[in-house]
C-alpha cells in the first residue's frame, strides 16, 4: 500500500518510462486545470491509492471523464494508470492526438475497425503489462440522460483473463453539467468522484450477474 510520503512524492520520484518531462509537466498541468474546472471533490469509500495493478471502470458522463479520474489520482498512481480511450475522438486533430499519446498514455481503442484476433480487451492487457493500471467506461459511450446504462462485455473479459487485478468502481456525479454532450468548452461547477471497494470476477459467475453486480457497485457510490 502506498505511504502518504509515497502519495506526496515529487513528480521525479517514478518517473513514466518513455515520456519527457516537458510531457510529464504538461500532464500535472492539466491535472490541475480539470481539477480546478470541475471543482471535483475525490472520496475513497473502502479503498485507498495504491500503485498495485487495477481496473477503474465508471460511469461515462462527458469527454472530461478520463481525465479528471486520472487527474484525481495521486502523481505516483497517475504515472501507472492509462485511460482507455476512443481512437476516433483523441485521434482528430494535433492537439488531442498529442495529448491522448504523450500526456496521458492513452491506449486508443478503435471502435469501428474491430477484429476477431486483436480484440480491444487483448490490446487493453497487452499495453497494461504486468504493472499499469486501466481507466475504462464499461457503457461504452457516453449517457445522454445521465442514467448509468447497461454494461458491455468488456469488463467480463478483462476480470476473466486477468482476475487477480483488482476492479474499482467509480461513480462520476455532475460532470455532465461541466461540460455538456455537444459543448466544445466546459463550465466550472461543482462534481464529485467516488472510488469504491475493489471487486473480482467470482468462481462460476456468470457474465450478465458479474456485470449487474459492477453496475450496481457504480450505483452504490452515488447515495
Amino acid at each position: 500500500m502506498l505511504s502518504p510520503a509515497d502519495i506526496a512524492a515529487p513528480p521525479t520520484a517514478r518517473p513514466a518510462a518513455g515520456r519527457s518531462a516537458f510531457c510529464r509537466a504538461a500532464g500535472l498541468s492539466l491535472a490541475a486545470l480539470a481539477r480546478l474546472l470541475s471543482g471535483a471533490s475525490v472520496r475513497w469509500i473502502a479503498s485507498q491509492p495504491d500503485t498495485c495493478q487495477r481496473v477503474y471502470f465508471a460511469n461515462h458522463t462527458s469527454h472530461l471523464d478520463a481525465l479528471v479520474i486520472w487527474s484525481s489520482l495521486p502523481q505516483t498512481v497517475r504515472e501507472v494508470t492509462r485511460p482507455v480511450a476512443a481512437k476516433d475522438y483523441w485521434s482528430r486533430g494535433i492537439v488531442r492526438r498529442w495529448l491522448a499519446q504523450e500526456v496521458f498514455d492513452a491506449i486508443l481503442i478503435d471502435r469501428t475497425d474491430i477484429k476477431v484476433h486483436q480484440s480491444p480487451v487483448d490490446l487493453m492487457l497487452r499495453e497494461a503489462g504486468a504493472t499499469h493500471s486501466l481507466i475504462v467506461f464499461p457503457e461504452g459511450s457516453r449517457s445522454v440522460t445521465g442514467e448509468v446504462g447497461e454494461f458491455k462485455s468488456g469488463l467480463y473479459y478483462l476480470a476473466k483473463k486477468r482476475p487477480e487485478i483488482e476492479l474499482i468502481p467509480v461513480h462520476i456525479d455532475n460532470l455532465n453539467r461541466v461540460l455538456p454532450r455537444g459543448e466544445f468548452l466546459p463550465v466550472p461547477l461543482l462534481s464529485c468522484i467516488s472510488f469504491g471497494p475493489p471487486l473480482w470476477l467470482e468462481r462460476g459467475e456468470a457474465k450478465l450477474d458479474f456485470l449487474a453486480r459492477a453496475r450496481r457497485a457504480v450505483l452504490a457510490l452515488k447515495e
